[in-house]
């Protein structure tokens, strides 16, 4: 087959959500395809301080920040922080209406205070949840907001209790950017992300194909969540994980196995990105 590129989603598609640690299963599938000519990349929400840990397993590159950086090797590709205007009024927005955040930029992440808080009320003390969040926290390296220095942002995670109080920054974000929220919503409590129009996954993949000079057809992308979509709707074959949303199901072209299932390797074998092993085929 022709050497295609392959564009992985990470929280929910390679690894378990906010961990750094793929299936090791997942780790021989991609460094079989790439010893097969296949080029692998990082195609994620993550900024690239939260990519870094899995940077060192060998990736051609990445689209980070939902496209709005993306490199391929030491090359830059695309670099599109938010304005200090844009950044600023979200900011005062956001704030004013008790809306919490975690903003992205380039090398660092920086999280209100009060999240643990917030967890723990609107999930009515789910102390797993709020574990989870922790962990989270930990695992990436989210620094606490007082920190923050200034430095430009590309991407802001929300949350929230009511969607009232989404309503100042839509009406005056939105012509700008998107609220993307997720179609299973967690329970007592809102979130989503506020991502520029200006750049998607799938806008990034398409940089990445015209700097290689390779056709879109000749790519796969994997995801397992509505932000997603505009990855799995550019690539030439999409595949979500069958712990991913019921919307990127039905836009996919296949449906494979949870990432905690061997997902990855089953599927790179179905589709012949690697030699046929053992224990992994796909029904």
């Amino acid at each position: 087959m022709d050497n295609k590129l392959i564009f992985l989603d990470v929280d929910g598609t390679l690894t378990l959500p906010g961990r750094n640690d793929p299936p090791e299963s997942a780790l021989r599938a991609i460094r079989a395809a790439q010893a097969c000519g296949h080029k692998v990349f990082l195609c994620s929400g993550r900024n690239c301080d939260m990519l870094r840990p899995l940077l060192r397993y060998g990736f051609d590159g990445a689209v980070a920040s939902s496209g709005g950086y993306v490199f391929l090797g030491d090359r830059v590709l695309y670099d599109c922080p938010m304005t200090e205007e844009q950044k600023a009024c979200a900011l005062r927005l956001f704030a004013e209406n008790g809306v919490l955040l975690t903003i992205e930029a380039k090398d660092a992440s920086y999280c209100d205070a009060g999240m643990g808080e917030f967890l723990r009320s609107a999930s009515g003390g789910n102390s797993e949840l709020l574990r989870w969040r922790e962990a989270l926290e930990q695992e990436l390296g989210i620094r606490p907001m007082w920190e923050y220095d200034g430095r430009p942002i590309y991407k802001m995670e929300f949350m929230c209790m009511h969607p009232e109080q989404l309503v100042p920054a839509r009406h005056a974000l939105e012509r700008e950017f998107r609220f993307l929220m997720p179609d299973m919503p967690e329970a007592g409590y809102l979130n989503g992300e506020l991502v520029n129009r200006r750049f998607d996954k799938g806008r990034g993949i398409r940089r990445v194909c015209e700097a290689l000079g390779v056709p879109l057809e000749d790519t796969i992308g994997f995801g397992d969540s509505v932000n997603d979509l505009e990855m799995i709707e550019t690539v030439g074959v999409g595949v979500c994980m069958d712990n991913g949303s019921p919307t990127l199901k039905r836009k996919s072209d296949l449906v494979c196995p949870a990432v905690a299932e061997d997902g990855l390797a089953r599927a790179f074998e179905k589709l012949g990105l690697v030699k046929s092993g053992r224990g992994h085929e796909l029904e």
